[in-house]
């Protein structure tokens, strides 16, 4: 890669910004040194009062952007309390940020259970194990558990716990972030008013 500053503009983008999108993040897989597909993820708490974390994007196209969670995680129950979410994907190698808004809805049983069963045992195990974002005594309860459910399952299929499925985000908002000398940014934006809707492509200050 160069050390010049890439630039950004309006032809680049086109008019679709999910597949813009798509060539960004094949680009970060061939730069980044370790999970291109991460991203942060906001939520808020009943409170209003905003969380952050950091997940892992595991689908995309043109209906949304994809997570997978325990729903009886801080997380998981914020995002169904209020059915709505931000995410930030940054490519640090590339100088780039995507930001994305918009509401969430829950993927279909057989998405869920697709890709569940495409995880290592491992995780699958772990999934019934860790009651996520509950208080933990120690961590020899949580590997009792583990050792617990690895027993009940043996050699069998491991299912799909029911509180544990996956998340579409359905951006409203998608703004592309390219790096610029004295932060002087490219920052593009597609929004639109409702899923249904076209998109409208603005130009942001940096």
């Amino acid at each position: 890669m160069t050390d010049e500053p890439l630039k950004l503009n309006e032809t680049d983008v086109g008019l679709d910004p999910v597949a813009f999108f798509s060539g960004w993040m094949e680009q970060a897989v061939e730069t980044e040194p370790n999970d291109p597909g991460a991203l942060s993820l906001a939520t808020v708490d009943e409170d209003g009062m905003p969380d952050v974390r950091m997940v892992l994007l595991k689908g995309y196209d043109d209906r949304g952007f994809v997570f997978y969670t325990n729903f009886e995680s801080a997380k998981g129950r914020q995002a169904l309390a209020t059915r709505k979410a931000a995410m930030c994907f940054h490519w640090k190698s590339r100088r780039r940020q995507v930001r994305l808004r918009g509401p969430l809805e829950i993927v279909s049983e057989a998405e869920a259970d697709a890709y569940f069963s495409s995880r290592p045992r491992g995780s699958r195990v772990g999934a019934w194990a860790s009651k996520q974002s509950q208080p933990l005594q120690s961590r020899a309860e949580l590997v009792e558990a583990v050792e617990r459910f690895e027993t009940k399952f043996g050699e069998d299929e491991i299912p799909r716990p029911p509180h544990w499925s996956g998340l579409r985000l359905m951006p409203l908002s998608i703004e592309f972030w390219q790096d610029g000398a004295y932060r002087l940014h490219d920052r593009i934006v597609f929004r639109r008013p409702s899923r249904d809707a076209k998109w409208e492509i603005v130009r942001l200050s940096p």
